[in-house]
């Protein structure tokens, strides 16, 4: 490609279709192959392999109705065979359908879509058309360059497969043999050379685990092999590759020829990849868009738990209004012109108190939409029903995991395999076990066999969103609670705290002690008062301290606290259990709650009703005993009881809610819209700079349902920390988890240098001068491991079985170990992907069974001695994805946040950095443990000292620098294979095609 090409980028690729020809490279659409010379293309389409493709024709996009789903011609055959297609299609002969009609479109054999023939050139000069054509062309020339040629041919095969760290590390070696089959030729061996040794100019150099030598002196090559040796070395789990090029000269000829060979190396442990390679290739689900309706339910016998709490009240049935369903269903919209239409035609164009519960019951209609499309995932066919007494029980595959969630009440549809289309039967979930459900139809419920198979829909329970509903059609429109400013700001001087402090961890804290004096001291009436806490502060000791001082200041004070989760909600109860009594203090389970899920300790604080139903369950006691309770501790759902018994409004003086940056800001507002009047003080805790509420609808979360009430406070005016510290906010500072090395950095970019580490220098420095450290004085590790991002079957959720092996190497040596002794308890892995958080439970069964291993939600306002995360994503696909796409949820700087601050005394770290370093985040913390001496593993592929692009891009850096190094290996293999050793001008043999030895 002559270098005074006009088109051609900084890259030295030429951006013009036709400029692609002008320069001698040929595409071939019919086989979507690209050939680097005329001879080469003539060859080609010589070949049986276009012929073949001739024959079968020129790719069509068709259209496949049963899979909704567009399908290349050529791959028709394959896709009907699929078994997934079969499924869909029922075994009924579906034809293919053209989607596009050719005399209006033109289909790209590059990019395998089809384009309106008026948009044909823009196509072509498109971005990702130019980084696809660009692909072709590196491909067509590796695949060249992989090719035997001029009759050198290179035996062996340089993959090393799985090697122990024990065998890597003391090496191994593969043998190619060089021979020749021209009896006369003049062929010599000129040098053999690494990728990674010819060397970069646009990375950091990272030396090459591979290495080659040439075995004797000979380098004439003949039928007589010359013998070359490649080894590797390598201790660190992970996968490893390396391009290895031979240079031979034809002397004949005076021509230099370039044979490739990719090397293959992965160190790990061979049984654990086998145990936990994917079992099928992973296939994207498509949503049904003609799923069958539900046009007839039969309803079952409800379990007696739904009656089990004497409502007053009716919930509102609230369902999604026609002209938002439609709205919301039209498919052919972007993203972005769904949230501008729900934005311009549904919600109210001020956001004021009197707009508020329209606004907020909109975003919630979305969201519900959204969780119905999700559950549909878990839809099964051809299952098969137990029976015992009147119970039908069903196995549901993912039920430990809440995958799906599963509670008593909730509802799943069934219908025989053989029955009418649209007709089902509702089973109610009477029991939940831990692979099984037990359900009760009507009575109308026949035909059951041991072999009959049914199909299975789980349903949405709508009872959380309908008390949702509920609170946000009150009329409670309070300023001070829904927007408060500055003028609700108090006027009085800062109060004291108070003479007797019930718990002393507490009396040294001035931080702790001004936000319960605030608390405490606020008027009736004020605006919510927010307790800030960073990871480990104490901030739910310190809202357990502020309800018991309102408790001994006045006997006519009444307590709501809630939490979003039941384990958050049992803390508190069980810090107020320690000094009030049952008489004072009520814990409040939804009837869905099992007995055997509620702390001992807890149980005399709560209502057990057993009055001969077939199922006992939880339910609250008369009214007349719930208004003796000086406190009431429950879930931000659970809480909607209150209301719906009949409690009076303004009851409870003061509604606590913990975890508040956890929540949406309706399910906040269940207790608040329906409980507190015109005295009522709100007082709110959390971390909005930690996990915020989980969303599911991509619009929900664009319109601000995942901006948690707590985080919206704390943007306002009236919360600066600087004036409204001790009136409306109150920042705890004094970190009682964490080693200082561990605090320093999410210290630093989320919470302004403002936490003192205080943690029990016993626990903390436990693991100093351990074997874990490569700095015995810093107790963090980053690991490299260059893995394998993987998925399986229908699961879009993604696991790297080298980082699982990994992790496994950390828990056994850690508990092996007898010096710095560590048990399972001791110890929480963290995950952000599900499929992960399973194989690495499945290499740790036996191992290390009480290890937990979770989500990054599920280690919220947890802690562990040991905190060991995988990362997971390595993926390499620079040229094809964004960040976002490469990196998923390790992305987030709340989930990074979250996970890197759960660790006491010892945390490591388990990834890719070529794929951590697209973010400006991560390449920052990576940067702080490689200069801090915390890195194991092969070296950091940038240079750590230069200052991060906070602004990010590196992304798109990444992906040019392949674009880059794809483009100079193509001009290398172009200039070697055209021009002669002896041509002075560089641009000589640019026009000389390439020598067909064939």
């Amino acid at each position: 490609m002559p270098r005074n090409c006009p088109n051609i980028l900084s890259s030295g690729v030429c951006t013009d279709a036709q400029c692609l020809l002008e320069h001698n490279i040929h595409t071939c659409d019919a086989c979507n192959y690209v050939a680097l010379n005329i001879r080469e293309y003539n060859a080609h389409i010589s070949g049986k392999k276009h012929k073949r493709a001739v024959t079968r024709g020129i790719p069509q996009p068709f259209y496949c109705p049963a899979c909704q789903c567009n399908v290349n011609s050529l791959d028709w055959g394959q896709h009907s065979k699929g078994r997934r297609h079969r499924e869909l299609a029922q075994n009924s002969n579906i034809e293919p359908t053209a989607v596009f009609p050719a005399e209006t479109h033109t289909f790209c054999g590059i990019c395998q879509i089809s384009i309106s023939s008026h948009l044909w050139d823009r196509h072509l000069h498109s971005a990702s058309h130019i980084r696809f054509q660009r692909y072709a062309v590196f491909r067509a020339a590796q695949e060249d360059s992989e090719k035997d040629k001029n009759g050198v041919t290179i035996d062996g095969n340089p993959d090393f497969e799985i090697l122990e760290p024990t065998v890597g590390a003391s090496g191994a070696t593969i043998s190619l043999k060089i021979s020749c089959t021209v009896p006369l030729a003049k062929i010599v061996l000129v040098s053999v050379k690494l990728s990674a040794d010819l060397g970069s100019q646009h990375n950091r150099r990272v030396a090459s685990p591979f290495s080659v030598s040439i075995q004797g002196f000979r380098t004439k090559v003949s039928n007589i092999p010359i013998v070359v040796n490649l080894k590797f070395s390598q201790e660190f789990i992970g996968r490893y590759q390396d391009r290895v090029e031979f240079h031979f000269m034809d002397q004949q000829l005076n021509k230099a020829f370039i044979i490739s060979r990719m090397a293959h190396a992965i160190v790990g442990d061979r049984n654990a990849h086998e145990e936990l390679k994917a079992r099928a290739p992973y296939v994207p689900r498509v949503r049904n868009k003609n799923r069958e309706p539900e046009t007839k339910i039969v309803e079952g016998e409800a379990p007696p738990s739904l009656n089990a709490i004497p409502y007053a009240t009716r919930l509102p049935k609230a369902q999604i209004p026609n002209h938002l369903l439609s709205t919301l269903n039209v498919s052919s919209r972007s993203s972005q012109e769904n949230v501008e239409s729900i934005k311009n035609g549904f919600l109210p164009r001020i956001f004021s108190s009197e707009s508020y519960g329209r606004h907020f019951k909109n975003l919630v209609w979305v969201e519900e939409h959204q969780m119905e499309q999700d559950l549909e995932r878990y839809d099964m066919e051809n299952s098969i029903l137990k029976r015992h007494n009147h119970y039908y029980y069903l196995a549901v595959p993912g039920l430990a995991e809440k995958r799906p969630s599963v509670l008593i009440g909730d509802r799943i549809l069934v219908r025989r395999q053989n029955d009418q289309a649209g007709h089902w039967y509702a089973g109610h979930v009477h029991v939940v076990g831990m692979i099984e459900v037990g359900l009760v139809f009507h009575e109308s419920f026949r035909g059951w066999t041991a072999s009959q198979k049914y199909h299975i829909r789980f349903k949405l329970n709508r009872i959380p969103l309908q008390r949702q509903h509920q609170a946000l059609d009150t009329v409670f429109t309070e300023n001070r609670i829904l927007f408060p400013d500055s003028s609700h700001l108090p006027m009085v001087p800062m109060p004291r705290p108070p003479p007797r402090i019930v718990n002393k961890l507490i009396s040294t804290n001035p931080a702790q002690l001004q936000a319960i004096a605030s608390v405490v001291a606020a008027a009736p009436g004020s605006l919510p008062f927010i307790i800030f806490g960073p990871p480990g502060t104490g901030k739910t000791i310190t809202i357990v301290e502020a309800i018991l001082q309102l408790v001994q200041k006045n006997p006519n004070i009444r307590i709501l606290a809630s939490a979003p989760s039941n384990s958050a909600a049992d803390l508190i109860a069980l810090r107020l259990s320690q000094v009030l009594n049952n008489d004072q203090l009520f814990r409040m389970y939804a009837p869905s709650r099992l007995k055997g899920q509620v702390p001992d300790p807890l149980e005399p604080f709560s209502y057990y009703r057993d009055n001969g139903l077939s199922r006992s369950c939880f339910s609250v006691p008369p009214m007349a005993t719930m208004k003796r309770y000086r406190v009431i501790v429950s879930t931000l759902i659970s809480a909607s009881i209150v209301f719906g018994i009949g409690m009076p409004r303004g009851h409870f003086s003061h509604i606590f809610i913990d975890e508040a940056g956890q929540a949406t800001e309706p399910e906040a507002f269940v207790s608040i819209k329906t409980m507190a009047d015109p005295s009522t003080n709100v007082v709110l805790s959390g971390d909005p700079k930690q996990l915020g509420p989980i969303i599911r609808s991509g619009i929900a979360t664009k319109l601000g349902l995942e901006l948690s009430y707590i985080e919206r406070l704390i943007s306002r005016p009236a919360y600066n920390l600087r004036t409204g510290h001790g009136k409306s906010i109150v920042k705890l500072v004094k970190n009682f988890r964490s080693h200082e090395a561990i605090l320093r950095f999410p210290n630093e970019k989320f919470y302004g240098n403002d936490l003192e580490p205080c943690a029990d220098p016993k626990t903390i420095n436990a693991y100093l001068n351990s074997e874990y450290l490569p700095n015995k004085k810093f107790p963090i590790v980053f690991h490299c491991v260059s893995g394998k991002d993987d998925r399986e079957a229908s699961s879009p959720s993604f696991f790297n079985i080298d980082e699982v092996t990994q992790v496994k190497v950390y828990v056994e040596k850690l508990k092996r170990d007898r010096k710095f002794r560590t048990t399972d308890h001791d110890i929480g892995v963290i995950a952000p992907y599900h499929a992960q958080c399973l194989k690495i439970r499945t290499a740790l069964r036996g191992v290390a069974d009480e290890v937990k291993v979770g989500s990054v939600e599920e280690f919220q306002g947890q802690e562990r001695k040991v905190i060991i995360i995988s990362t997971v994503r390595s993926s390499k696909e620079f040229v094809s994805y964004d960040i976002r796409h490469t990196l998923g949820f390790v992305a987030s700087p709340r989930r990074f946040n979250v996970s890197v601050t759960r660790a006491q005394a010892l945390l490591i770290v388990i990834g890719d950095p070529n794929v951590l370093g697209l973010d400006p985040l991560w390449r920052s913390f990576l940067n702080y443990i490689y200069l801090n001496g915390g890195w194991k593993g092969p070296d950091i592929p940038w240079d750590p000292s230069e200052p991060v692009e906070e602004a990010g891009g590196y992304d798109h850096v990444a992906r040019n620098v392949a674009l880059a190094d794809m483009n100079d290996f193509t001009r290398r293999m172009e200039e070697l294979t055209m021009e002669g050793a002896g041509d002075d001008d560089v641009d000589a043999g640019v026009d000389r095609p390439w020598r067909d030895v064939e």
